[in-house]
């Protein structure tokens, strides 16, 4: 029996390789819900080849662009937030991809979960912003969270048959990105297109800027605390420039498993879709002859000031990743704009948790006036910064 996916972000990186996966194995899966937040053609082409019940693009400007190019189809077109937190309840839907990027992924997975949707989760800000709403609101309602990110997707794989053994700690691997080995004086002058250049893997703009300046890590850190119920001293980061160990799980009797393989996000994507089967597929196979050494290193903290800052934001908890997240977000997109520089946003980040009085056990309503107030303190600040 087909399984119906409804893909939140299906014009992303994510979203396009899980079209992919759909595709490899059309006769598994059925693509029945796309949604996009502004790139209408895309969107456009992606429902006429795959012929879902429903696509949604999020700026209502493009609604009728998106309609008009599908009138002739069985397609039904909706627009806006809302409607992308509303479709994902409906009942012909079977698993919720959320691919969204940031912030906006929150509240359609909240819609999800209260609907009872396994969810695969390639949206880390979710659980940055309110890892224990919705780890609360899963367990209430039953519902499985499936990791997407292939560090994540590493540490659950590595965890079958393990349920009952006791974790000591886990090791998330980082590429190190572009800029792995580099000292603050070089950072300084990075310009966008360097950052843009991931050594290993392929993602958007925002997920390659916060590779570059480790804050993704920091963010899956976060992510990690509240997927696997662990508390911030047994989690921790290594440099793995091969990116071939995707992360991996130590046990209370010394022992390390860790998960291999090339890096390609449609592997992730098609465990969480086909939990708990493996299902035969031609992605490339990875060699050891091609890689006769694998490396690790430990990463500079001093350097690299967004982990640290993302790891001092988790151990005050509250409403501080939440500020953490939102920061960050007006901080990429101030340097995607050239408006401030690389090492600035390390700067804007911090200033904003400065001025954050921590509240414990928020409500969501609290976190959602938090990233509003954040981001207007992030925004002021880029302009005081501005270059």
């Amino acid at each position: 029996m087909q399984r119906r996916v409804a893909i939140l972000g299906s014009t992303g990186s994510i979203g396009k390789q899980a079209l992919e996966v759909i595709s490899m194995h059309s006769q598994s899966f059925i693509a029945e819900v796309l949604t996009a937040q502004s790139n209408a053609e895309t969107l456009i082409n992606q429902a006429l080849t795959f012929n879902p019940n429903v696509v949604v693009i999020g700026d209502a400007n493009k609604y009728e662009t998106v309609k008009q190019a599908l009138a002739h189809t069985d397609v039904k077109v909706y627009a806006g937030a809302d409607a992308i937190a509303q479709v994902v309840t409906m009942d012909t839907i079977d698993i919720v991809l959320t691919a969204l990027v940031g912030y906006a992924g929150l509240l359609p997975t909240i819609a999800a979960i209260k609907a009872g949707k396994p969810i695969a989760l390639a949206n880390k800000e979710t659980l940055v912003v309110a890892g224990e709403i919705i780890t609360q609101l899963a367990a209430q309602h039953k519902v499985v969270l499936l990791p997407v990110d292939s560090e994540h997707s590493a540490i659950f794989q590595c965890l079958q048959g393990e349920w009952d053994n006791a974790i000591e700690k886990i090791y998330l691997t980082a590429s190190g990105g572009p800029f792995r080995g580099k000292d603050l004086k070089y950072l300084v002058s990075v310009t966008k297109a360097q950052a843009l250049k991931h050594p290993n893997w392929s993602m958007g703009a925002k997920i390659t800027i916060d590779s570059a300046s480790m804050m993704n890590k920091g963010l899956e850190m976060i992510e990690a605390k509240w997927l696997f119920n662990l508390s911030e001293t047994q989690i921790d980061v290594v440099v793995h420039p091969q990116s071939i160990i995707h992360s991996m799980v130590q046990f209370e009797d010394g022992s390390i498993k860790a998960q291999m393989g090339l890096p390609d996000m449609r592997l992730p994507i098609q465990y969480a879709l086909t939990y708990p089967l493996r299902p035969q597929a031609a992605y490339p196979r990875f060699d050891f002859k091609l890689y006769p050494t694998l490396t690790f290193e430990n990463v500079d903290k001093t350097v690299f000031k967004n982990l640290q800052l993302a790891i001092d934001a988790m151990a005050m908890g509250g409403i501080m990743p939440c500020a953490l997240n939102a920061a960050n977000e007006i901080a990429v997109q101030a340097f995607l704009n050239d408006e401030i520089g690389f090492v600035q946003m390390s700067e804007v980040i911090a200033a904003c948790l400065d001025a954050t009085t921590n509240e414990t056990q928020p409500a969501l309503e609290t976190l959602m006036h938090t990233d509003a107030q954040t981001r207007i303190k992030a925004s002021k600040i880029c302009k005081s910064l501005g270059h």
